[in-house]
């Protein structure tokens, strides 16, 4: 993965029509950021199941597509993308939830739908959003008896995980945290992003 320290770097990405698939749509903030970072992109398709997010999205992207809920997409039957966004459910990595982590059955479980989408449509660029509790939450709670005082650590974190998932599928990483505060608005709201592409011996610019 690459080195933190250099994240902040901008990409430029060459003269091309990109494709955009987004997943966990919810109203296209995410989007939006996409459709800023590459150049002369179009959306191609969105993944939302949310009534109210839907109804959001059909009347700022009459023309997008929605395949509606992720569990029960067949993705060899989705058109191609160059580009996949996913701001994957929250709930179970936030410090204000129960840390439930990335386990099944669990919301924020659902980024294994993200991994299946990867594999089959192989996107040259992902760009992935969630909360800054991502860094820090367990893969899943712990038993009450599998912490020692030896070793008080939990098995694994979310962020390692989702990271791990991109490298076991050729893809590095970029990623940066911040604040809503740090754009303009009121209050900090950090977010953390992830923009991950193909292993090459050069990063990105």
């Amino acid at each position: 993965m690459t080195n933190p320290a250099a994240r902040a770097r901008p990409v430029t990405a060459p003269a091309h029509r990109y494709r955009i698939g987004s997943l966990f749509t919810g109203v296209g903030g995410l989007d939006l950021a996409a459709l800023q970072l590459f150049p002369d992109a179009t959306l191609a398709w969105h993944c939302e199941n949310d009534a109210a997010a839907r109804a959001v999205l059909a009347r700022h992207w009459p023309d997008v597509p929605n395949l509606g809920d992720i569990t029960g997409v067949d993705w060899r039957t989705v058109a191609p993308i160059d580009v996949l966004t996913a701001g994957f459910p929250c709930q179970d990595v936030s410090s204000a939830g129960r840390r439930r982590g990335l386990g099944p059955g669990t919301r924020s479980g659902l980024w294994a739908h993200v991994v299946a989408a990867i594999d089959i449509l192989r996107p040259e660029w992902v760009l992935i959003e969630n909360v800054r509790g991502l860094l820090h939450a367990p893969v899943r709670p712990l038993e009450p008896h599998s912490r020692t005082v030896e070793d008080p650590r939990p098995a694994g974190r979310a962020f390692g995980a989702v990271l791990g998932d991109l490298a076991e599928r050729g893809m590095d990483a970029c990623w940066t945290v911040l604040r809503a505060a740090d754009v303009g608005a009121c209050h900090p709201r950090a977010r953390v992003f992830v923009l991950a592409y193909p292993a090459r011996p050069q990063p990105p610019r």
